[in-house]
């Protein structure tokens, strides 16, 4: 009898150890729990530490506290201007209300597809009302403060606090960017052959205003020689007229050493009458000719 006892107590015990093992539960600080009793929600779990259930009653489903990562796959979108741009973006978010978030999406798994499918519908929506221009400039941050917006208000229904959406890159198709790039390239060829032509256009606006100015430079350089030379001739006619009237027979003499010096030289042949003017200071130093007696 004693044996049978001890059996019964023995199983007894087993039991509870396995009802209680089933009825303890852990919820780390990086998760959230969710309890339910034949699907209906009991309550939510947000502290981590051990927790208790139900046994086979009570189900416990655990979710992430920390903040998640969802990368859609790469979008097509069509921007103003009927323009193709592929646009690869990623969002950042975690899940704020559980039950919320168990009644509409069930897992993560589902959550990542709805997330994906809403960010790519706002960023055909947002973006298909910019220019490439816009979506490329310092206004980018306030679209994708936009787009954040949107996906934030359409996630808020599933229990999805987004933190943050981004464009990790957006690249346009091949033969779209080539011909973007064949019209950047000829864009830039006509800006450099207008440069070319403002610069040979100045530059020949330059050259003329220095050949005007040194033209003009000249002409009075020359004036001045001009009138220095004249001034200068002035000057010499009144000293050689001073000179002269001071003794003018040493002046004549003079002005015929000089003829003399530049007129008669070593091959030198003149045909002159020996009582000529040009010869008189030969005879007399003074310049007296001896004239010859006419014969009659």
């Amino acid at each position: 009898m004693s044996k049978n006892i001890l059996t019964i107590l023995g199983i007894v015990v087993v039991v509870l150890g396995i009802v209680a093992f089933n009825s303890m539960f852990t919820v780390h600080q990086t998760q959230q729990a969710l309890v339910l009793q034949f699907g209906e929600f009991k309550r939510t779990i947000t502290q981590p530490g051990l927790h208790f259930k139900l046994p086979i009653l009570q189900q416990v489903i655990i979710y992430e506290k920390r903040v998640l990562n969802v990368d859609p796959p790469v979008e097509r979108v069509i921007l103003a201007g009927q323009k193709p741009l592929l646009v690869d973006a990623f969002a950042r978010y975690h899940i704020a209300d559980p039950l919320l978030f168990y009644q509409r999406v069930r897992d993560e798994r589902v959550a990542v597809q709805r997330l994906g499918t809403i960010i790519n519908a706002k960023l055909r929506e947002i973006l298909g009302g910019e220019t490439l221009t816009t979506v490329l400039s310092g206004k980018r941050a306030s679209i994708m403060d936009r787009i954040l917006v949107g996906v934030k208000a359409e996630a808020a229904d599933f229990g999805i606090d987004v933190i943050d959406v981004r464009i990790r890159r957006s690249d346009l198709p091949q033969k779209t960017e080539e011909a973007v790039y064949e019209r950047m390239k000829s864009e830039r060829v006509r800006e450099a052959k207008e440069h070319r032509a403002q610069g040979a256009e100045a530059g020949q606006r330059i050259v003329a205003g220095a050949d005007r100015d040194r033209t003009i430079i000249l002409a009075e350089a020359q004036r001045k020689a001009q009138i220095l030379s004249g001034e200068g001739d002035a000057l010499s006619y009144k000293i050689y007229a001073d000179a002269f009237g001071q003794d003018p027979e040493f002046f004549a003499f003079y002005r015929s050493m000089q003829a003399y010096r530049e007129a008669i030289g070593e091959d030198t042949t003149m045909v002159l009458s020996p009582d000529s003017d040009f010869f008189r200071f030969f005879g007399d130093p003074r310049g007296k000719l001896k004239r010859k007696p006419d014969n009659k």
